[in-house]
């Protein structure tokens, strides 16, 4: 299927479209990507070069994919670092142009803001973007649980706090929200709720972790999504394929992506989704 996305870039490693596209690849799909910023390395190396692209130019490359007909054979839109509030706005003029053009295609939208090691890390204004603009317009929202407590405000510490927050996060629009790293005592939890229910995903923790995780699973799951593969299966294998790639990088900080991505999208190793309700 054909994919629109707007992410991040880097030269060297794997976050934003430098992780997620070739796992949507290998899962079959197009991957249509608008770069949201392009720098050298991620920001976690303590320094980069590059730029945020400019929202014009996010809007003129969507529009220019409108322009040849391409809208309606899009199957779905994802957006995950948007480098700005102006390109988020440009991301969702094309979200709606796609769904005018084909009102099955899904949104998901992934609310890159930080995570507890780093804290926030996007524009101030992003996060009040997310929780008033983007996601009300999500079919689908990949949180981890840090950025689910900034958009609820709730604590999301167990299975049952981040269940409650996912529900509340479900009320302002996105039908199905994903919530990854929930960190229990000995184990590390993943949940989805819908309406169609709530399954989680428990791991062993892992010593170390790696840039780019929330790129690569939300592409993991959207992929499983739209092979039609049931929502359940689909977390159970995501978990399963990052589980792989965390393992892989050996704490490097950069994903074994191209190592590793056998394993990626058809782990050797699997935990079973667990019913919530």
């Amino acid at each position: 299927m054909n994919l629109l996305s707007f992410q991040s870039k880097v030269v060297l490693g794997h976050v934003g479209h430098s992780a997620a596209t070739l796992l949507l690849q290998r899962l079959g799909h197009e991957v249509w990507a608008v770069d949201t910023v392009c720098f050298s390395n991620h920001p976690g190396y303590g320094r980069y070069a590059g730029r945020v692209t400019p929202a014009e130019e996010v809007a003129a490359l969507a529009s220019g994919l409108e322009a040849i007909g391409a809208y309606p054979s899009c199957a779905a839109v994802a957006s995950g670092y948007l480098g700005s509030a102006a390109n988020g706005a440009a991301m969702l003029e094309a979200v709606s142009r796609v769904k005018r053009a084909n009102p099955t295609a899904l949104y998901l939208c992934d609310p890159v803001m930080g995570d507890r090691n780093h804290g926030l890390y996007v524009a101030a204004d992003l996060p009040r973007f997310f929780a008033e603009v983007a996601l009300p317009m999500a079919d689908m929202a990949t949180p981890n649980a840090f950025e689910l407590e900034e958009l609820t405000g709730r604590t999301v510490r167990s299975l049952e706090e981040g269940l409650r927050a996912a529900d509340e996060l479900r009320a302002t629009g996105p039908a199905t929200v994903v919530v990854t790293g929930i960190e229990l005592d000995r184990a590390m939890a993943t949940l989805v709720a819908s309406a169609e229910g709530a399954w989680c995903v428990k791991t062993p923790r892992l010593r170390y972790g790696a840039f780019g995780t929330g790129d690569a699973f939300a592409a993991l799951f959207l992929g499983r999504i739209l092979n039609g593969v049931p929502l359940p299966d689909a977390l159970a294998l995501a978990v399963g394929g990052m589980y792989a790639l965390i393992e892989a990088s050996q704490g490097e900080g950069e994903l074994a992506l191209i190592s590793a991505q056998d394993q990626a999208v058809r782990p050797s190793r699997s935990w079973r989704a667990r019913r919530l309700r």
